[in-house]
């Protein structure tokens, strides 16, 4: 009695490798993801949105894609992205700031009223109008780590204080007469780039070097992801919670002064609007509300999509009233772009 060989079937072709049938047996849910499901999840869901947006618009209007018109976005976005980092490093440690605007006022007016109602020298106005901004960041810090209340509602309450002191301080009027040097200084370029955009570009730079590369600005991504186990790991968790407000301060009050600068105005209602255009920076560059994540990159990208887009939309000459709504849109399409960027790079389906 004869035994057939293993390795050949009845039909005499060889028996399949381990390989193939390894690859039969494996459901289809959870073989290895495609090539370009690989090379989509590495690509930022912002970023596509960006690229989109920046080529509809040089399509729907011959003035988007002029160097006058991108150099006017430079200018228009520099306030808000100075502003965006320190939110995105606040939420980051999973809080939340709602007085960047309202800083942003209080700082301007109290630099303008010392240096036209007091007749302080302006350079000691302009110091003092930018430790008005650290000083209500730091204030908002110790109430949120020695007070022990939520970002939400500390932030709240320092943002109606701030806008109402704003107010008070000229009761309503604006400063005007600003030396020439200060109010030239948003006007002038280098290499072609506004003063204001390379500002903003040694803001990002500054904030990605500690963010990414020294143990303090490490610490803020083990904060937020889980505050209590960063304490017993030995980060100085209520220390860093008031540099980190702090510096959100600072970055408000100097944004304040690139708009005062820019306006050759102190206006008690500057930064109204800001509020929401920050977060939604932040929010489309991919952080989490929750804390933990978050990147300068995914913000500046934001950033760029939010400028371009009320560019564009200005350009297209629709209403105010309706540019909210497209931003609105906008926001849960990048999201949720950028969430099936991250499950194409993880191999869900």
């Amino acid at each position: 009695m004869t035994v057939s060989d293993p390795s050949t079937t009845a039909a005499g072709a060889t028996a399949a490798s381990p390989a193939t049938i390894a690859a039969r047996t494996v459901p289809a849910d959870r073989r290895e993801p495609r090539a370009w499901k690989k090379w989509a999840g590495r690509v930022p869901g912002p970023l596509v949105g960006l690229v989109v947006i920046f080529v509809l618009l040089s399509i729907l209007s011959p003035y988007f894609l002029t160097s006058r018109n991108l150099l006017n976005i430079v200018t228009q976005i520099s306030a808000v992205g100075i502003m965006s980092v320190g939110a995105l490093m606040v939420i980051i440690i999973g809080g939340i700031d709602l007085s960047v605007g309202a800083t942003l006022a209080l700082s301007s007016m109290v630099m303008g009223y010392l240096f036209s109602y007091s007749g302080m020298p302006f350079e000691l106005a302009l110091v003092l109008g930018l430790a008005v901004g650290a000083l209500i960041g730091l204030l908002n810090g110790i109430l949120v780590t020695v007070g022990r209340l939520q970002p939400f509602i500390a932030t709240l309450a320092t943002m109606s204080a701030a806008t109402g002191l704003a107010v008070f301080i000229t009761g309503g009027n604006t400063v005007n007469g600003f030396p020439e040097w200060f109010v030239s200084l948003t006007r002038l370029s280098i290499a072609g780039i506004p003063v204001q955009g390379l500002i903003l570009l040694a803001v990002f730079l500054l904030a990605a070097f500690w963010l990414r590369l020294r143990p303090g600005g490490r610490a803020l991504y083990a904060i937020g992801g889980n505050e209590e186990v960063a304490r017993l790991s030995g980060i100085p968790v209520r220390r860093t919670k008031l540099v980190v407000y702090t510096l959100a301060g600072l970055l408000a009050a100097l944004g304040g002064l690139l708009v005062t600068s820019r306006l050759d105005s102190a206006q008690p209602t500057a930064g109204a609007a800001d509020l929401l255009n920050v977060i939604a920076v932040v929010v489309i560059g991919g952080a989490s509300l929750a804390g933990g994540t978050g990147s300068l990159l995914g913000t500046f990208v934001g950033l760029l999509i939010i400028g371009v887009l009320n560019n564009g939309l200005s350009l297209l000459g629709v209403s105010p009233n309706l540019q909210p709504v497209v931003l609105g849109a906008v926001i849960v399409a990048a999201v949720l772009t950028d969430r099936q960027a991250r499950k194409a790079q993880s191999g869900e389906r």
